[in-house]
């Protein structure tokens, strides 16, 4: 299983390091991808390189170029201008861009950006719990004040605890529910809640660097809420949420490689796997075609190469003392 691990993190990271020209927008060839789209993969981007500073192993020089890129993209006053073309998520794509940001430089743009954020966005009102998460958890990476109650106080209120899988014999689609689904298609949650329970784990749980504050019984039914989760993401070859819910495991206290669900979502992204190294996209059912443009074929493929390539560096990276049942 190690060398499946190894096989996609060398794979995921040099597609990743191949194709920075797609990420950047100020690109010559960055009309593959609207701005928008462009800013939310660099954050993407951004993102791993971040969590690479501290997972350790041999991936280092894999990531030169995308930190180089970073870099220079986090100086440029006009960039963080580029998520004004999606409204509902600029103040989020705006603390991001801050708590992000690449050791060393000039800070005068991200002091800038959370300049700019409405007093408003950096309180509970109005908020759901994961919101307020998310929130708390960009703003305490970039040393931006703000009034999120404390993870303690939220944790209870988390889709880690709150939401519950759908009985056997349902398949959820959407907010409704349908019976008599043919067996293995019945998803114990909705894709939206699946997406809510790993970010959850995410934020709290800081992508395995700090305690998530679940013990006990609030433990046992997350673990169980993403193991059902993830072995409905295999049968269907949904490889992004697979990727995010082996990520989970990791978080909540798990050896994903030690337990079935987590050994059988790593093959299923190694079968997965293009010889290029790229991940074709979220899932089987959405994937690039073959004869795709390198464009259209970056947009499909991109995040899911990235999450999964996160999701080698969480597993390899070691655990605090604390992290061990």
């Amino acid at each position: 299983m190690t060398s499946s691990l190894d096989q996609l993190s060398a794979g995921t990271l040099d597609w990743l390091g191949a194709n920075l020209d797609h990420f950047d927008p100020y690109a010559a060839d960055a009309g593959t991808a609207t701005h928008q789209q462009a800013a939310k993969a660099v954050l993407e981007l951004a993102l791993l390189r971040h969590c690479s500073t501290w997972t350790g192993g041999p991936h280092g020089e894999r990531l030169d170029g995308a930190t180089a890129l970073l870099r220079k993209l986090w100086q440029r006053p006009e960039f963080p201008r580029l998520f004004d073309a999606h409204p509902p998520s600029a103040p989020t794509y705006g603390l991001a861009f801050a708590a992000l940001a690449p050791d060393g430089i000039d800070d005068t743009v991200c002091r800038a950006t959370l300049a700019r954020l409405a007093p408003g966005f950096l309180s509970p009102a109005g908020k759901s719990p994961l919101k307020r998460m998310e929130i708390r958890f960009y703003a305490d990476k970039a040393g931006a004040s703000h009034t999120i109650e404390p993870y303690a106080e939220l944790v209870g209120q988390s889709p880690l605890v709150t939401l519950t899988a759908t009985a056997p014999g349902i398949a959820a689609t959407g907010s409704m529910a349908t019976r008599d689904a043919a067996p293995g298609d019945a998803a114990p949650l909705t894709d939206s809640e699946g997406y809510s329970l790993t970010h959850a784990a995410f934020f709290l749980g800081d992508y395995g660097r700090t305690a998530t504050g679940l013990h006990g019984d609030a433990l046992a039914h997350a673990r169980e809420l993403v193991r059902r989760m993830l072995d409905h993401c295999v049968g269907q070859d949904r490889w992004d949420l697979a990727a995010e819910l082996v990520i989970s495991q990791f978080i909540l206290g798990l050896e994903p490689l030690r337990t079935p669900s987590g050994a059988a979502a790593v093959e299923c992204l190694v079968r997965a796997q293009r010889s290029d190294g790229a991940i074709p996209g979220r899932s089987a059912a959405l994937m690039a075609s073959p004869s795709a443009r390198a464009g259209e074929f970056f947009r499909k493929a991109y995040h899911t190469t990235l999450v999964t390539a996160l999701m080698t560096l969480v597993l390899t990276s070691g655990r605090p003392s604390w992290h061990r049942d």
